[in-house]
């Protein structure tokens, strides 16, 4: 029997603003589709928490014994600078300042997503589309559109009638918005656009001379809307109505609103059972902004090539500090916090060690199922991973009760409560155990903190000379001495 059958999974749905019953469409099958990067940058950390979400999300699922099929897109054209329907292309702009061919930015910062993410062992999806892969299906929904009376064409762009899609359908169901307090809030167009109104969306954007990403269409070289591409590869491989589609908060409104409106234009039905989103990640309780320093890239962390944290930290120690928050609250980054995380992922490390060296005893006096489903309980209360990682420390607690001799657990529970702890802490969250370099890390952190000490000495003796040739000799390693007001700190 699969194990989906005997848990009750609740997910905090979008749409309805509740957590809801978790029924797939297709028993024992489930459908994800999740917005992916538009990969004209390097991959942020913001990005890299929402993307973790479903990463752990899909991981429950197949834990559960579903068969999931799990679509995550790359955007590579169509995504206009500041999320609007004029200007320029992200990834042309990019093209243009870098003086490259527009797909070798997507081919560089494609390469560094996967990267990242294998870093942070995220499992691959089961399909990534491309948005250039799929401008004929793109062009076809536009036709259907034309014809159904919401879509019009201008100046060969065409555009999304909300207003007319609004008089048989809901615009703005999924973010609480009202259609007529939209029009009413926002400026005339005055004659500056081709827009009939000013909520409509493109569909097709005509392409200026100067626009390097260009295709043929029925109405003009152009290139497809932003919004466009999650509907044509969401539809194509998951079909008209599917279970679950994922992204960050940010892209509710307008993106996912005009997925919805799209998909219900096209076909007369709503697209998709259950709306996640992911909430945002803050640095030092501000908002992430290159423009004010307060950013951090998530190799920086890797290799503590940073200033705002005091040393390189794992990605797993860094996957175990963003689990410890729910997936749609807000969570803080700073180095306090990275700091204690680690320290609870050691200890999480050393207990699944501890645990392969107990043995059985002739009976059972712990309550193994009452915990182990307290576990489930967690993640079926909409996939609440700080929860699931208090009761992992409560198995913890368990494994040093049965070291210390204090608890026992006969052969059957004990092997039990082995696969029960490896499952969660490996399978779902996705750790990965390190301490075997942890131990090779603190040989290494020993001898380097060693020559920093020798360093200090020679300078206080005014022996520049070996000062200085310690830290090249060390530089010429790959290891890079940081002086500051708190004393001197490496990266590797």
């Amino acid at each position: 029997m699969p194990l989906y059958s005997s848990q009750n999974l609740k997910i905090y749905n979008s749409l309805s603003g509740e957590k809801e019953t978790f029924t797939p469409i297709h028993e024992g099958n489930v459908g994800m589709y999740v917005c992916g990067p538009t990969v004209y940058s390097n991959v942020h950390l913001g990005n890299v928490r929402t993307f973790m979400s479903f990463d752990v999300i899909f991981r429950y699922f197949l834990h559960l014994d579903y068969k999931v099929r799990y679509v995550r897109n790359i955007t590579d054209v169509g995504h206009i600078v500041d999320d609007v329907d004029e200007g320029e292309d992200k990834i042309a702009k990019k093209a243009r300042l870098e003086q490259l061919e527009p797909m070798e930015v997507v081919q560089r910062y494609t390469v560094d997503f996967h990267d990242i993410l294998n870093e942070f062992n995220f499992l691959p999806p089961s399909i990534e589309p491309t948005a250039t892969g799929h401008i004929i299906e793109q062009i076809e929904i536009i036709k259907t559109i034309i014809d159904k009376g919401i879509g019009y064409e201008a100046n060969g762009s065409v555009y999304f009638d909300v207003v007319k899609f609004n008089e048989t359908n809901h615009y703005g169901r999924l973010s609480g918005r009202n259609i007529e307090d939209m029009l009413t809030n926002t400026r005339d167009l005055d004659g500056q656009s081709d827009k009939k109104n000013p909520q409509d969306f493109a569909l097709w954007k005509k392409a200026e001379a100067q626009h390097i990403m260009r295709w043929p269409s029925p109405w003009s070289d152009g290139f497809p809307g932003w919004h466009l591409e999650c509907t044509a590869m969401s539809t194509k491989y998951l079909g008209n109505h599917f279970d679950i589609h994922g992204g960050g908060m940010d892209l509710k409104f307008p993106h996912h609103e005009c997925e919805i409106a799209q998909n219900e234009a096209c076909t007369g039905q709503t697209p998709v059972n259950y709306w996640l989103h992911a909430n945002m990640l803050t640095l030092n309780g501000k908002k992430m902004a290159k423009s004010t320093g307060n950013n951090i890239l998530p190799r920086e962390i890797l290799t503590g090539e940073n200033t705002i944290l005091s040393k390189a930290f794992s990605a797993s120690v860094a996957r175990f500090f963003m689990l410890q928050a729910h997936y749609r609250s807000i969570l803080d980054f700073s180095d306090d916090a990275i700091v204690a995380a680690e320290k609870g992922y050691k200890r999480l490390m050393e207990a699944m060690s501890s645990l392969k060296e107990i043995t059985a005893g002739s009976k059972s006096t712990i309550d193994f199922a009452a915990w182990k489903q307290s576990c489930y309980d967690a993640m079926n209360d909409d996939f609440n991973t700080p929860i699931l990682i208090a009761q992992l420390f409560e198995g913890v607690r368990f494994v040093n009760l049965l070291k210390d001799g204090k608890e026992t657990l006969n052969t059957e529970d004990l092997n039990n409560f082995a696969k029960a702890m490896h499952g969660f802490v490996f399978d779902v969250l996705g750790l990965e155990d390190e301490k075997v370099s942890d131990s090779n890390n603190d040989k290494l952190e020993g001898t380097v903190n060693m020559l920093i000490e020798m360093r200090k000495q020679a300078r206080d003796n005014k022996n520049f000379a070996l000062s200085d040739q310690i830290r090249d000799q060390l530089i010429a390693l790959g290891i890079q001495l940081k002086d500051g007001k708190e004393g001197t700190t490496f990266s590797i």
